[in-house]
Formats: structure tokens, C-alpha cells, sequence
């Protein structure tokens, strides 16, 4: 089922496995399999046969077929793997994981088989020291870009501590049970049968939710840093590239992050990234990280500012606090928080967001196939979403505001091209409504007659632009009247000391590139105006690098 290249890759990593492993196949038939188990039984053998310390069998006794679990085989060196039993390190899949689950496949055969994982030592004790018997199920879909994250922490949970059991489902192989679930977005993550949260997790925020008093230990860990003289709030494009230019001035760097890549991690395909003719949008944050970790940077993960309190004096420190309590303080501040979805606002959405109400194409689009759905927004990004959906969905319904769909030409000629799409104009979307339970409607107002609307749909893919993540700067730097954080050509913000860039500010383009550009004008800013501006005389701290 795997092409040579991606064979080769394949049996390169498995290389890396130092304890027999199991790969146990539940199957419609155990001699003869069809249809998608025997899809499943051609790539676990393919696998099996690229290294000697893997062994298939086709006897396990799982409900949902296909699936199959990884289960180390622990025995002494002398001792041929299918001689012995298998141990609790297992974790187990429900489909055939491919596509952006394939990363997730290779990580479980090479975590299940010995090869140590890469995660910080503190989270890894924090997983170990977790009590009680946890079992996960995380429902995931092949073209989900954000699903991985999620289903490679829950392994490694399982793989660390044999209290976590954890089973990844591909929802499309298992419709009925994602129907009677209620399963309207991906990834979502049940614990012992109940919902659990569903979106982009990362390990530390999964065990940070398992483990309550995490959070201040963290706070009182964060609040004992010394100040740095260069504080990047946000980890996206922007705030990656003012870490990478800040610390290679040798000085006293720290990043802020809710999370590292920020929004780059929802985006599916990146093709303007110049000398970069194709990626995706987590194989970039990946990147961004890796490029940060190489400096000597501070990164602090999982982090939200809630307020940013100015300088008391010419060169004194200026603190943002945390929304965990902590304090960080620093000489300088740069701001790269960036955008969000923009949400609709109605009555309803919040109360059927994940339940019918999704932002994700991408993600959640195949837990629609044969449904009616509807796209809000005629932008480029609701006419490509409409254009995705209508080869999986049995109807789209595209609604935009404006008096006509403002996407590129090129998009609107494919989208007219297509039999099952329809689109309203002149539309304002004033409520979503549901049955208490899903998303069976929405109403709009026909904007020309003035004419109450109802559209009957079983899912809402929201598409109208970005939402600038900066509330909590209100009455501290001046801001734009759509939110933007208003900066001169040098990233300057209105506060001495404080600089912003990205899509959280008022540059004209929100674009990766631009975000990389203006990410690194704000940390060339920031040295020019530590190097200029003298620590106050009394200044407890006054002799940094730059004193």
C-alpha cells in the first residue's frame, strides 16, 4: 500500500525499534478479509516485513473491525517475539491510519517498541504520576490536519503509563457510532465514555487538564523567571521570527504562547511561501518551533496574556500577566498574538459549536458526507470551502452578506460549475437552530426584501475572516477601530517599548511571509531601543547584556 519512497522512510525509523512488538488485527475475516480489512491486513504484513522485531496476527477479538492494536511483546533478547505474551504498553487504531494519521501510525510502532519519546521530562513524570483508569477514544478523520496532535499524545499516555488505554477511530469507517455519538467535529476525545474536549490538544494541555493543580505550579514556576530583556507575546510566523532575530543578538529572549504556530496550525495547504513551493500548516509550525528551540530562547508554552501593564519609567520593565496568575516582566515587548475565526454572533452557535457548527472544512467535512451543509461567507476562504465540501457532502448552501461573492475569479468559475451548490446573497445569518442536541437550521434575512428566511442543514461551516486576538490590550496601546494594533513602519506601538506584529496588527496584508518580515522588523526595533535607552539608577537588574 506504501509507494517506495515512503516504504523506505518507513523501514529507515523502524530500525529504531529495540523491543519485539505485536501487531494484533481485528478483522471481518480472519482467512479471508474484504473490503477495508483486508486494506488493513496489506499494510500491517507490509510493515511486519520491514523489520524482524514485528510479528501480525490476525486474531484479535475487538468489536470495531477493522482495527488493531500495537502491543509490545517484553521478553528477554534470546527469546523470538512470537514465543512470548504481550505487555500493557499497547495503544490501539480503529481504521486505517493514513494520510495525516500516518505519523501517528509511525510514532505508536516506534514508542510501543522502545524508542524513547522526545516530550520534556517534566511532562513525561506528570503523565507517569497520573492515577485511576483512563480510557480514551478520539474520533478522527484522515484529512484532519488537527487531529495527529491529539491521537500522538493520547498514544504516548498509553505508551507511558498503563492506567491510559487509548483507541483512535476513523470516524468515516465507523458512521453508525458517530452517529449515535453525536460526533459533529474533529478530533473529539471521549474519557471512559463521556465527552471529553474535542479540537487541537497538545500533550501538556491534555495533562494539564487531567491534573488540576498543574496550573499553579506552573504559575509559581513562571512567576520566579528572571526579567528578559526581549518578551515575545504570541508563537505564530510573527512571533517566531522576532525570537529567532532577538536571540541572535545574544540577549535575554522569552516567548509567551497559547500555542506554538499559532493559526498556521488550522491552515491546510501553504503554496506562497516564497522558495517554498508547497507545505502545510503544521509541517511549518513544527518548523518555526524547531527554528526557535535551536537559540537560546525561553519558551513558554500554553500561555495566555490577559494584560500588559507599561513601564513605570524611560527603560524600567513592563509585565504582562498571565492568565494563571504568573507575572513575566521584560525591557522590551513584542506583540504577536495574532487572529482568530471571526464568529457569526447569533443566537445558537455557541451553543451547537461542534455539535453542527464547525470552522474547519477540512476537519469535520467527511463526518458530513451525503448531508446538506451551508458555508457562511463568499470570501475566498467560504467559496474554497464550499468547493471542498461539494464532493463530500450531498448539498452545500453558500451564504454571503455582500450583494455578490467577493472570491477570486478562479474560484467562482469552479464553484459555478458545480451541480450541487447553491448561493444566496444579500443574506444575513440571524440564528442557528438545532433540536437541543445537533444543528438542524439556520435563519437568514433577505437583506433586498427584508423577507425572514429558514434553510434546513445538518452542518454550518463558518468562513467570514479573522478576528484580531487583542481584547486584552484595550486602554493600554492604541488600537485600530477593528481591534488591529496600530504600528509604525517599525513595529513601534503607542507604548515606549512595546512592539507588535502580524496579523494582530494593522498591517495591510495578512499574509505568513508578511508576518515573517514584519516579526523580525519588531525584534530589530526592539535591540535598536534597548541599545538607546539607559536602565533607570536604581534598576535592581543593572548589569544585563545591554546595560
Amino acid at each position: 500500500m506504501l509507494d517506495a519512497t515512503l516504504a523506505a522512510q518507513l523501514k529507515t525509523y523502524l530500525d529504531n525499534i529495540t523491543k519485539p512488538i505485536e501487531l494484533i488485527a481485528s478483522l471481518d475475516d480472519a482467512v479471508a478479509p474484504t473490503g477495508k480489512s483486508a486494506e488493513l491486513i496489506e499494510l500491517l504484513d507490509e510493515i511486519a516485513a520491514m523489520s524482524p522485531n514485528i510479528t501480525v496476527r490476525r486474531d484479535g477479538d475487538d468489536g470495531r473491525r477493522p482495527s488493531f492494536a500495537i502491543m509490545r511483546a517484553d521478553a528477554p533478547s534470546d527469546v523470538s517475539p512470537s514465543d512470548v505474551s504481550p505487555s500493557d504498553v499497547s495503544v490501539r487504531f480503529a481504521g486505517i491510519p493514513l494520510g495525516h494519521e500516518f505519523t501517528s501510525l509511525v510514532l505508536a510502532l516506534l514508542q510501543v517498541g522502545g524508542h524513547p519519546s522526545k516530550a520534556a521530562a517534566e511532562t513525561i513524570e506528570q503523565v507517569q504520576a497520573l492515577e485511576g483508569d483512563l480510557h480514551f477514544e478520539t474520533y478522527f478523520s484522515l484529512s484532519c490536519q488537527n487531529c495527529p496532535d491529539v491521537v500522538q499524545a493520547l498514544n504516548l499516555m498509553s505508551v507511558l503509563n498503563p492506567n491510559v488505554h487509548h483507541v483512535a477511530i476513523d470516524g468515516a469507517l465507523f458512521p453508525d457510532e458517530v452517529e449515535a455519538r453525536q460526533v459533529l467535529a474533529v478530533p473529539t476525545v471521549f474519557l471512559n465514555g463521556e465527552p471529553f474536549d474535542s479540537g487541537r490538544m497538545s500533550l501538556e494541555q491534555i495533562v494539564a487538564k487531567l491534573d488540576t493543580g498543574a496550573a499553579a505550579k506552573e504559575a509559581a514556576r513562571l512567576d520566579a523567571k528572571e526579567s528578559f530583556d526581549v518578551l515575545v507575546v504570541g508563537g505564530g510566523p510573527a512571533g517566531a521570527a522576532a525570537a529567532v532575530y532577538a536571540a541572535r543578538k545574544g540577549i535575554r529572549t522569552g516567548v509567551a504562547a497559547e500555542r506554538l504556530g499559532g493559526q498556521v496550525l488550522d491552515t491546510m495547504s501553504i503554496e506562497n511561501l516564497i522558495s517554498v513551493p508547497h507545505t502545510d500548516g503544521p509541517k511549518l509550525a513544527a518548523a518555526l518551533e524547531q527554528h526557535v528551540r535551536e537559540y537560546d530562547v525561553d519558551v513558554m508554552n500554553l500561555q495566555r496574556a490577559t494584560r500588559l501593564v507599561p513601564a513605570a519609567e524611560p527603560g524600567g520593565l513592563i509585565s504582562v500577566e498571565l492568565e494563571n496568575g504568573a507575572t513575566l516582566h521584560s525591557r522590551t515587548v513584542i506583540l504577536s498574538t495574532g487572529a482568530r475565526w471571526r464568529q457569526m454572533n447569533v443566537p445558537g452557535e455557541a451553543e451547537y459549536r461542534n455539535k453542527g457548527v464547525t470552522y474547519c472544512p477540512h476537519c469535520d467535512g467527511p463526518l458530513f458526507k451525503g448531508k446538506r451543509v451551508a458555508v457562511i461567507g463568499g470570501g475566498n476562504s467560504g467559496v474554497e470551502a464550499a468547493i471542498d465540501l461539494a464532493g463530500v457532502v450531498s448539498h452545500v448552501t453558500l451564504i454571503e452578506f455582500d450583494a455578490r461573492l467577493r472570491a477570486d475569479d478562479v474560484l467562482l468559475r469552479k464553484l459555478h460549475s458545480l451541480p450541487n451548490v447553491d448561493v444566496i446573497v444579500s443574506a444575513l445569518t440571524t440564528e442557528v437552530i438545532g433540536d437541543g442536541s445537533v444543528v438542524t437550521g439556520l435563519r437568514y434575512d433577505d437583506r433586498t426584501t427584508g423577507a425572514a428566511q429558514q434553510l434546513d442543514v445538518d452542518g454550518i461551516f463558518v468562513q467570514i475572516g479573522l478576528l484580531p486576538n487583542t481584547e486584552w490590550l484595550s486602554g493600554t496601546v492604541d488600537l485600530s477601530p477593528r481591534g488591529e494594533i496600530v504600528i509604525d513602519d517599525r513595529g513601534q506601538t503607542s507604548v515606549p517599548g512595546v512592539f507588535a506584529a502580524g496579523d494582530c496588527t494593522t498591517v495591510p496584508y495578512k499574509q505568513i511571509v508578511i508576518a515573517l518580515g514584519a516579526g523580525s522588523t519588531a525584534a530589530l526595533s526592539a535591540f535598536d531601543h534597548l541599545i538607546r535607552t539607559p536602565l533607570p539608577v536604581d534598576d535592581p537588574q543593572a548589569e544585563p547584556a545591554l546595560a
